[in-house]
């Protein structure tokens, strides 16, 4: 088996000849064994008809992202690219088929269907995406390097991606500087060597109108420069009133290939929101319509404007050695500001208390990631080795505004206007550089046993100015982590692994950066019979370090540790030509091993639900004279309570919403969409209890309209 470049092209089916007799005689030969199918040939009667070999190729990574559910194969980052059956750890995806499928419109709702996974524990808060991975914050990374943390980031666009990779558990051998629990990266589309397209225009509640494009073509005739351009623009309201949620997004790149060894890429994408932060959420205790709106009409803005250019280049020299490098600039400014209720019902009191809360950031981020991978054989022991070094230059400021707001008598709401900040609370200016050297070994011995290696350390150097004093604090960090796992494939459609993964999250000065570790056993199986990939993981995983606020000097420690054990079940299959689902379920339990401040031993993580179940299922009837295919799909996504503080004073209630979706092909190359969203309107409280009620989104439906080419 050749292990070289070849594997990261993504899983190559070895089913090699499927062989049938169609009307007593008929072979299927595959062209990996043309010799064989030859020879079959020739000893059938002359009057068999032969038909066409038949090539079954399981594609892997980004090879059928568009047309399959199913992904047989990861980016590893844009690292060191792997099968999923070869992988020691769990790893989910989510193709643009699927996001399509589905309609997804946020992140969140993205990764609704994905194992491990927990989202939407804000409500109607709309500021930022909010998932969980295994119990812990996830951070984000885009083509492999860094974005952040999804609390207090930009709300990603969806449409602007090939596939969404998650990949579970510690890992900052991998993506660097991370939490416990797990990442997402976020794979850009990039231009292909076809012409291609899609235009569509969307409809639906809230007034929600959307149109948008992906096309793009070869620019010379022998394919060595190519382009793409990627679009969408969106003018609709949010489902509370005195809202709204328009987006502009452009996104182009285009692709040199100076030679068959030689590819290089660079995107431009620009993304303007103007949305509002959410509904101000609703006194505790009640249950007033979504749409009701408690905050201030003239004060309730999310506003966020970004720039970025990425750059790829990738060069094979032959003989097993290649260089890749990613590099990436991105400029932003964003803001929020608005009014939210603090008030409990109460007998005969109808005045909510309110306050008003503000943010200003702009930040500028420079990151460049290079490696070298050798690849080579020796005895029957397959080798990939990578080195590299990654650079990340980021500097910030953010500004922070809070006061108290007028009541408002929710029997009557009369609205008082906006806040006359005296000033920020907070205003700071910081400046993070981070240098990373990485090391990753994979050995495959007799194709059967796979052992993988990975070393890093990163050195950050930290400085912030507090603005308001006049002080600026530094900080230097090195930090080291490792990770090991064994792969033994016991078929070529099934696997085992055990892998041991160690983590560190990005440290606040004056405190010492929060570290995990991960013990994680599982099983993959895809079968070669049918597109599809099921894994099942059993992992314990704890985080040191935790940061909390001591109650007598308010300030910072990190004294603390929790941990999280639990199962995680997954399922995606095209079944024949009609049939394809995804499941997943999740058993979470996660424990408050240490508190700095001496209480909350012993409870639960707040917004972990111990268990999480989702299942979504496409049938499509074929179409018969002049009727059109037409595509039914149903999901269920269920979440058992959580706590909504690590005190457990309060938790939500369990819950189950459904999804929907329906697909017409009017036409050879259109179709007519709808898609609805907790589709019976289920509503219960996401967060509550501490100040408001926040409850979760209400049904959505929209329509759209798609031409291909």
């Amino acid at each position: 088996m050749d292990h070289s470049n070849n594997k990261t092209h993504g899983r190559r089916s070895t089913i090699g000849l499927r062989s049938a007799v169609l009307l007593g005689c008929t072979a299927l030969a595959a062209n990996a064994l043309p010799a064989f199918a030859q020879e079959i040939k020739e000893t059938l009667p002359a009057d068999t008809t032969v038909l066409e070999p038949v090539n079954i190729d399981l594609a892997g990574f980004g090879d059928d992202d568009a047309n399959s559910i199913v992904a047989f194969g990861s980016s590893g980052g844009g690292r060191l690219s792997q099968e999923i059956l070869d992988t020691p750890a769990s790893v989910s995806v989510i193709t643009s088929k699927e996001i399509q499928q589905r309609d997804a419109q946020t992140i969140e709702q993205v990764l609704d269907y994905t194992a491990g996974v927990n989202t939407g524990f804000y409500g109607s808060d709309d500021r930022f995406d909010y998932y969980k991975i295994r119990g812990f914050d996830a951070y984000t990374y885009r083509d492999g390097l860094p974005v952040g943390s999804p609390f207090g980031g930009v709300r990603e666009e969806p449409f602007a991606f090939e596939r969404i990779e998650v990949l579970k558990g510690a890992d900052s051998t991998v993506y660097g500087v991370s939490d416990p629990g797990g990442t997402v990266n976020f794979v850009s589309k990039t231009p292909r060597r076809e012409r291609f397209g899609e235009a569509y225009i969307s409809g639906g509640s809230f007034d929600h109108a959307e149109v948008g494009f992906d096309f793009g073509d070869n620019i010379t005739a022998d394919d060595t420069l190519s382009y793409r351009l990627t679009g969408k623009f969106q003018n609709s309201d949010a489902e509370y009133d005195y809202s709204n949620d328009d987006e502009t997004f452009i996104m182009g790149g285009i692709t040199w290939r100076p030679s068959d060894a030689t590819t290089m890429t660079l995107i431009y994408d620009y993304l303007d929101t103007d949305g509002t932060p959410g509904g101000g959420g609703h006194p505790i205790g009640s249950d007033f319509d979504r749409s009701f709106f408690l905050g201030e009409p003239d004060y309730n803005y999310n506003d966020v404007t970004r720039n970025t250019v990425t750059w790829m280049f990738d060069h094979d020299f032959g003989s097993g050695l290649t260089f890749s490098s990613r590099a990436r600039y991105t400029d932003t400014d964003k803001g929020f500001g608005y009014a939210y209720v603090n008030e409990p019902v109460y007998d005969g009191d109808t005045i909510a208390d309110r306050y008003y809360f503000g943010n200003a950031s702009s930040y500028n981020d420079f990151v460049i990631d290079a490696h070298f991978q050798y690849d080579t054989s020796f005895s029957n022991i397959d080798s990939r080795t990578l080195a590299g070094l990654q650079y990340n230059d980021y500097s910030g400021s953010n500004d922070a505004y809070y006061d108290v707001a007028p009541g408002i008598d929710w029997t009557n709401p009369v609205y008082s206007g906006g806040p006359d900040y005296a000033g920020p609370y907070a205003s700071t200016d910081k400046d993070q550089k981070t240098t990373s050297l990485y090391v990753q070994q994979e050995l495959t011995f007799a194709e059967k046993l796979i052992a993988t290696v990975g070393l890093r350390n990163d050195w950050l150097d930290l400085e912030q100015v507090d603005n308001l004093s006049a002080t600026t604090t530094k900080g230097d960090y090195s930090e080291f982590t490792a990770r090991a796992g064994l792969t033994y494939k016991i078929t070529d459609e099934v696997s085992t692994y055990a892998s041991y993964a160690q983590s560190v999250a990005p440290p606040t000065l004056g405190v010492e950066p929060e570290r995990g570790e991960q013990y994680e056993i599982g099983v993959k199986y895809a079968p070669l019979a049918f597109p599809a990939m099921f894994s099942a993981a059993v992992y314990d995983l704890t985080k040191d370090n935790i940061t909390v606020t001591n109650p007598i000097t308010s300030r910072q420690e990190t004294i603390g540790k929790s941990r999280v054990r639990g199962v995680d079940l997954e399922a995606k299959a095209e079944l024949m030509d009609n049939i394809s689902f995804t499941a997943a379920y999740s058993y979470m339990m996660s424990d408050i091993v240490e508190n700095g401040t001496g209480g909350n031993v012993g409870n639960q993580l707040s917004f972990v639900p111990n268990n999480i179940a989702s299942l979504w299922v496409d049938y499509t009837l074929e179409g018969e004279g002049q009727r059109g295919d037409m595509t039914f799909g149903l999901g269920a996504h269920y979440q058992s309570a959580y706590y909504f503080g690590e005190d457990n004073a309060i938790k939500s209630d369990p819950n189950i919403t459904f999804d929907a979706a329906f697909t017409y092909q009017v036409a050879e190359n259109t179709t007519f969409q709808l898609n609805a969203t907790n589709l019976f309107n289920e509503k219960h409280v996401a967060y509550g209890g501490y100040g408001a009620d926040w409850y979760n989104s209400g049904r959505a439906v929209y329509a759209t309209l798609r031409q291909t080419w």
